[in-house]
């Protein structure tokens, strides 16, 4: 047997900014110019979600202006690639071939950038094109709700839904930049708006005291949706998740650990179960009031440390209860069934992430059936009647 190490080293680059395409800013332009010297290094192919247009109704414009304007370092191959961006993305595999049918058509190469601009289900979509297009082209992400700016959007995964489950095919590719442009967050519903700051919550939850602390003391403010406030919480966010990448030693997630997926499992499986009206914030904030609840019955978290946690992302603004919590299964809670796809999803051993206090974290394998019932029951009696129809309304809505 040959065995050999490959030493490997990547550079995660995040910047923040305001007003990305404004001609005077230099970020995007900079970035690429940095990464210059080959043929075709300034070869841009941009894709948009379609929503993400509608909401900005000059942003077209301004991409094409924007590389007109800097056409001594950037090429821009065609108009924008206007693709449907949410969830139901990521359900469509024609999309991923429509970004592999642009790439050869304009001979995007290896040395070229896909710029992907949207919420984070489209940045899934499009980074996973990206990453099997040639083995990888350079792909520069762009988030454009609180969600992927602070969480997904800023992370190493790419992936379509498959098999009626979340990301089953995808990849694990650190994109050659992230560019957060806060402007796009003031263009967001506040529904939308509201979704990235249960992430914010979760990773405070998990590694950093200060900062859950931050938001402990501003959460009526969040609640309002505050500019200034919520674009704090979002780069803090940002740059908690991107720590934990760069120092947890797993960033493509070898092992059977998930932190940063506190509260996830249930989240997951109450979007397949609400076949996806339940936006990813409103899910995972239910699911760490599971997790939350679950770890007061086993004596793991003090109780007033719990209500603290509730409370404040009911304050925020997130039910604690979804009615699609009461669907069965085979004779049980279909959202027990979470856990092993949660597990397979990952493969080796159940590893679910709990916190026993305040900025830190514990994995444990194994969970309670009696306790996950107990501290959904819990869940159910404290609900307001008006959350409910809130998230149902929501939801036909959406």
């Amino acid at each position: 047997m040959i065995q050999r190490s490959i030493p490997i080293t990547f550079t995660h680059r995040i910047a923040f900014t305001h007003g990305a395409f404004d001609v005077k800013n230099h970020t995007l332009r900079d970035l690429i110019a940095d990464g210059g010297g080959l043929m075709d290094s300034g070869k841009v192919l941009v894709l948009l979600d379609h929503g993400v247009n509608e909401a900005n109704p000059l942003l077209f414009q301004q991409i094409k202006t924007y590389f007109h304007s800097h056409n001594d370092t950037l090429s821009l191959v065609s108009d924008p690639l206007l693709l449907p961006g949410g969830e139901a993305c990521k359900n469509d595999w024609a999309l991923v071939t429509k970004i592999w049918q642009a790439v050869e058509f304009f001979k995007i190469c290896r040395h070229s950038y896909i710029i992907a601009i949207g919420g984070g289900a489209f940045l899934d979509m499009a980074g996973f094109g990206a990453a099997t297009a040639h083995r990888g082209i350079r792909l520069i992400r762009m988030p454009t709700t609180t969600l992927s700016q602070g969480d997904g959007g800023v992370g190493v995964k790419n992936g379509v839904n498959y098999f009626g489950k979340k990301n089953w095919v995808g990849t694990f590719t650190v994109p050659y930049a992230i560019i957060n442009d806060l402007d796009f967050i003031s263009s967001l519903p506040p529904r939308a708006c509201r979704d990235g700051l249960i992430e914010a919550i979760k990773v405070a939850l998990i590694r950093d005291r200060s900062f859950y602390q931050f938001l402990h003391e501003n959460g009526h403010a969040l609640g309002r949706l505050e500019k200034k406030t919520v674009e704090t919480a979002i780069r803090r966010s940002a740059e908690n998740h991107v720590d934990h990448i760069a120092t947890s030693g797993d960033p493509f997630e070898y092992g059977s650990a998930r932190p940063l997926d506190f509260g996830h499992w249930v989240a997951h499986k109450l979007e397949q179960l609400s076949n996806f009206t339940v936006s990813h914030g409103e899910a995972v904030a239910i699911g760490m009031a599971v997790d939350l609840l679950y770890s007061i019955h086993i004596g793991l978290l003090p109780e007033a440390v719990g209500e603290e946690i509730l409370d404040l992302i009911q304050t925020v603004g997130f039910s604690l209860w979804s009615p699609y919590l009461e669907k069965q299964q085979d004779g049980q809670r279909a959202v027990l069934a979470g856990l092993e796809e949660f597990r397979e999803h990952l493969g080796g051993t159940l590893t679910i992430t709990l916190v026993p206090k305040i900025g830190e974290k514990i994995e444990v394998h194994t969970m309670e059936p009696t306790a996950i019932l107990a501290a959904l029951s819990e869940l159910k009696t404290r609900f307001r009647p008006q959350d409910v129809e809130t998230v149902v309304s929501s939801s036909e809505a959406h």
